[in-house]
């Protein structure tokens, strides 16, 4: 087995993860907290994200949009967990699980942008500046994709 240093992609990916999962329990799962437990600060990081990108997505979700969060929580963070210790134990299950967190990262972006391209009412610039942000997941979801048959 090969040191996760000398294996780029997964270590780009064990990153990820590291910083993912407490993006996903800071602002993502924020509207999943009841408000008597949810410190305010959560809203206000979520706020910053809606007065520089202008995302819909944090301000007025469509309703399919809270099916997303679901699927963030119900999946995304238990695998992250997962596999940070599978990375680096370079296990062999992996790539089965990259690949289902790979399809469903993918498609779920993909959603998102196309619907935030048919925002009529932003500009160009605004919606540049949204892709800035999603695009990135997009990426990251065809790169988990194996390559190689599993």
């Amino acid at each position: 087995m090969a040191s996760i240093w000398t294996r780029k992609t997964d270590l780009a990916y064990l990153l990820f993860f590291l910083l993912h999962i407490p993006i996903m329990l800071v602002v993502d799962f924020a509207p999943l907290y009841p408000d008597a437990i949810k410190p305010i600060w959560m809203d206000a990081i979520r706020q910053v994200q809606i007065d520089n990108y202008h995302d819909r997505f944090f301000s007025s979700p469509p309703a399919w949009f809270g099916a997303y969060v679901w699927m963030e929580a119900l999946f995304h963070l238990p695998f992250s967990v997962w596999a940070i210790g599978a990375l680096v134990r370079d296990d062999s299950k992996l790539p089965l699980g990259m690949l289902i967190f790979g399809c469903q990262t993918f498609f779920t972006t993909f959603t998102c942008i196309a619907d935030f391209l048919s925002w009529e009412d932003y500009s160009l610039q605004e919606k540049i500046d949204l892709g800035t942000l999603y695009v990135p997941y997009l990426a990251l979801g065809k790169g988990a994709v194996p390559s190689e048959p599993i």
